[in-house]
């Protein structure tokens, strides 16, 4: 009696497990971020200047399944109104119409189609993105290292909501010729390429 019982406890156990493995799945990570901590970081490092600046306009979402990183899916968009370099003159140029020309194409947009080289360590997951990577109205398909870190039931450390936090962190470069950038002009003051870190938290509130 008492070998049965604990039989059938053991499989009862097992099969909430089994259903709670189920229910985990993928998570929908929004970036979306009114405190303006998710940035990006810009730099441009020309023979006779270096231009580095900033942005915060962050949004966009991302799906990421724990136990199937590799499966994970999403759009990061940068407001590219948001672009920022401390001199004022230089930002003026940046956004009016020979340069970025924002009131026309006003999103920077990275849209995620693969994963590959995968390795998950812990809570760390390093891969390759390739996807389509849109500025100034441009999309080109480049290929990008990314490292994500799930930071299961921390969003309460920081928007004091229970639910989990997704890390995102890459480091690329991309050519401003490539994406229509005054190409060719200037490139003694302005490089060609263009150093981009990315460094943003999504977020995943329990119950949502």
């Amino acid at each position: 009696m008492i070998i049965n019982k604990f039989a059938k406890w053991m499989l009862c156990a097992g099969l909430a497990a089994a259903a709670g493995t189920v229910e985990a799945g993928p998570i929908e990570f929004d970036f979306k971020d009114p405190k303006k901590v998710n940035n990006a970081l810009f730099l441009l490092d020309a023979p006779l200047e270096s231009i580095s600046g900033t942005a915060t306009g962050i949004t966009g979402k991302v799906t990421f399944d724990p136990a199937k990183p590799a499966a994970t899916k999403g759009k990061i968009t940068l407001d590219a109104k948001t672009l920022h370099v401390d001199n004022p003159v230089m930002r003026e140029h940046m956004l009016d119409k020979g340069w970025m020309d924002v009131a026309k194409h006003p999103k920077i947009e990275f849209v995620a189609e693969k994963f590959t080289n995968v390795k998950t360590t812990g809570t760390k997951t390093e891969a390759k993105i390739v996807g389509k990577f849109t500025v100034k109205g441009v999309t080109k398909k480049i290929t990008v290292p990314v490292t994500l870190t799930y930071l299961k039931g921390m969003l309460a450390k920081r928007n004091r909501v229970p639910g989990d936090l997704l890390v995102l962190r890459s480091d690329f470069m991309i050519k401003r010729s490539d994406y229509n950038i005054k190409p060719g002009d200037n490139e003694e003051k302005v490089s060609d390429e263009i150093e981009i870190k990315l460094r943003v938290a999504g977020a995943a509130p329990e119950g949502k």
